[in-house]
C-alpha cells in the first residue's frame, strides 16, 4: 500500500493522512500519565522567564500621569516633569524591572510630552499612532526573520492605553475624540477622568455619562473588561458599567486614624487614594494589574497586532486565498510575487536602458553643439589675431620708415652743421690774417 501511495499524485498520497483534530475520539485512561501537571510547568516556565507589561499614558500636561503610575505601583519612578513649552508631541518611554514575591515584572511606561499643548492641535495624535504601529512593525520584522528569537524578544507593543480626560465636568474635548477614535484599532484605551477630586460627586456622574454617551454616537470602541470567563464575569460586568474610572494619585501617605494612607490633604479635608468611597482608584488597579493584565497582553496581540499585520501582509500582497476563493499556499504566493517583482525589475531596467540611450544620445548631441561652438569660436578668434597681427606689423613698418627718414634727416643736418662749421672756420682765419697784416 505504501508504494502504491507513493506511485500516485501528491493529492492522492495527502488521502491516506488525517488531519489533526478530524475524527478525534474521546478515550479513557487506565491510570495516571501525569499531563495533568501541564498548568503547573506552563506557570512555572512563564515565572521564570518573567512577563512584561507596557502601559501608554495619553493625557495633557499636568493630569497627574506620572503620579497615578508611582501610585498604582507603589513606587517612585525616576522622570524629567513636563512642561507646557514642547514645539510638537514627543512620546518618552522608560522600561522599569520589577520584582514581587519571585514573580518579575520588565514594565515599561510610554508618556506623551506636550500632548495638547500646541495651538494647532490638529496632527496631536500622529505622533502616537506612528509609535504604536512601529512597536507592531518591530515584532513583525523579528517574526518574519528566518532566525528568530521571540522568546528572549523584548516585545514593547502597547498592552494598555490610560487615556486621562481633564476633569472640566462638561462633554470630551475634539482633541480628545479625535484620538481615542484614531487609537481605538491600535491599543485597549481604558478612558480615566483625572484629578476627580476638582469637581462635586454630582457633577462626577453627570460628567460619566456624558462621556460615555459622547464615545457611543462616535463609535469610539473603548476596551470592555472580559465576561466570558466565570471567574471573572460577574466582577467584569459590574466594572464595564464604573467606566470611566474617576481616579486620584498621591504618593504622600497621611496618618488616617491607625493608618498610613495614601491621600491627598485639602483645606477643606482629606480625600484618601484607596477608599472607594472617593474615587475609582482601587478599581482602576483591580482592573488593570490584579485581574486583566494578561487579557490585555492577549489582546493586544491576538486583535490589535493581528489586525495590523494582516494589512501589512496584504500590502505586500500575500493573501490567503486566489481570485477563486481557493486556499494559497505561502510558497504560490511568493512565487507569484517574485514573478510579479522580476517582471517589473525587467520593466524598470528597460526603461533605465531607454533612457540612458537616450540621455547619452542627448549628451552627444550638447557635446558635438558645444565643439561646433568651439570650432566657430576659435575661428573667430583666429581671424582677428591674425588681424591684430597684420595691424601691428603695418605698424611696424610705418615706424620703422619713419626712423630711416629720420636719420637720413638727422644725417642731413648732421653733414651741412659739419660743413657751415668748416667754412665759418676759414673765414675767421682769412679775417685774422687781414689783421695781422
Amino acid at each position: 500500500m505504501e508504494a502504491e501511495a507513493n506511485s500516485g499524485s501528491p493529492e492522492d498520497s495527502w488521502a491516506f493522512f488525517q488531519r489533526p483534530g478530524e475524527g478525534c475520539r474521546t478515550v479513557p485512561l487506565a491510570g495516571h500519565v501525569g499531563f495533568d501537571s501541564l498548568p503547573d510547568q506552563l506557570v512555572n516556565k512563564s515565572v521564570s522567564q518573567g512577563f512584561c507589561f507596557n502601559i501608554l499614558c495619553v493625557g495633557e500636561t499636568g493630569l497627574g500621569k506620572s503620579t497615578l503610575m508611582d501610585t498604582l505601583f507603589n513606587t517612585k519612578f525616576e522622570g524629567e516633569p513636563a512642561t507646557h513649552t514642547q514645539p510638537g508631541v514627543q512620546l518618552r518611554s522608560n522600561t522599569y524591572d520589577l520584582q514581587e514575591s519571585n514573580v518579575g515584572l520588565k514594565l515599561t511606561i510610554v508618556s506623551t510630552v506636550g500632548f495638547g499643548d500646541q495651538i494647532n492641535k490638529e496632527d496631536s495624535y500622529k505622533p502616537i499612532v506612528e509609535f504604536i504601529d512601529a512597536q507592531f512593525e518591530a515584532y513583525l520584522q523579528e517574526e518574519l526573520k528566518i532566525r528568530r528569537v521571540l522568546h528572549t524578544y523584548h516585545d514593547s507593543r502597547i498592552h494598555a492605553c490610560l487615556y486621562f480626560i481633564a476633569p472640566t465636568g462638561h462633554s470630551l474635548k475634539s482633541l480628545d475624540l479625535v484620538t481615542m477614535k484614531k487609537l481605538d484599532s491600535k491599543v485597549n484605551i481604558i478612558p480615566i477622568i483625572a484629578k476627580s477630586d476638582a469637581i462635586s460627586k454630582s457633577e462626577l456622574t453627570k460628567f460619566k455619562i456624558k462621556i460615555t454617551s459622547e464615545l457611543v454616537s462616535n463609535g469610539v470602541q473603548i476596551y470592555q473588561f472580559p465576561t466570558d470567563d466565570e471567574s471573572v464575569a460577574e466582577i467584569n460586568g459590574t466594572m464595564n458599567a464604573h467606566l470611566p474610572f474617576a481616579v486620584i494619585g498621591s504618593t504622600e501617605e497621611l496618618k488616617i486614624g491607625n493608618k498610613m494612607m495614601k491621600a491627598r490633604q485639602y483645606p477643606w479635608g482629606t480625600v484618601q487614594v484607596e477608599n472607594e468611597a472617593h474615587c475609582d482608584f482601587v478599581k482602576l488597579r483591580e482592573m488593570l494589574i490584579r485581574v486583566n493584565m494578561e487579557d490585555l497582553r492577549e489582546q493586544t496581540h491576538s486583535r490589535h497586532y493581528e489586525l495590523y499585520r494582516r494589512c501589512k501582509l496584504e500590502e505586500m500582497g500575500f493573501k490567503d486565498t486566489d481570485p477563486d476563493s481557493k486556499p494559497f499556499s505561502l510558497q504560490e504566493t511568493y512565487e507569484a510575487k517574485r514573478n510579479e517583482f522580476l517582471g517589473e525589475l525587467q520593466k524598470k531596467e528597460e526603461e533605465m536602458r531607454q533612457m540612458f540611450v537616450q540621455r547619452v544620445k542627448e549628451k552627444e548631441a550638447e557635446l558635438k553643439e558645444a565643439e561646433k561652438e568651439l570650432h566657430e569660436k576659435f575661428d573667430r578668434l583666429k581671424k582677428l589675431h591674425q588681424d591684430e597681427k597684420k595691424k601691428l606689423e603695418d605698424k611696424k613698418k610705418s615706424l620703422d620708415d619713419e626712423v630711416n627718414a629720420f636719420k637720413q634727416r638727422k644725417t642731413a643736418a648732421e653733414l651741412l652743421q659739419s660743413q657751415g662749421s668748416q667754412a665759418g672756420g676759414s673765414q675767421t682765419l682769412k679775417r685774422d690774417k687781414e689783421k695781422k697784416n
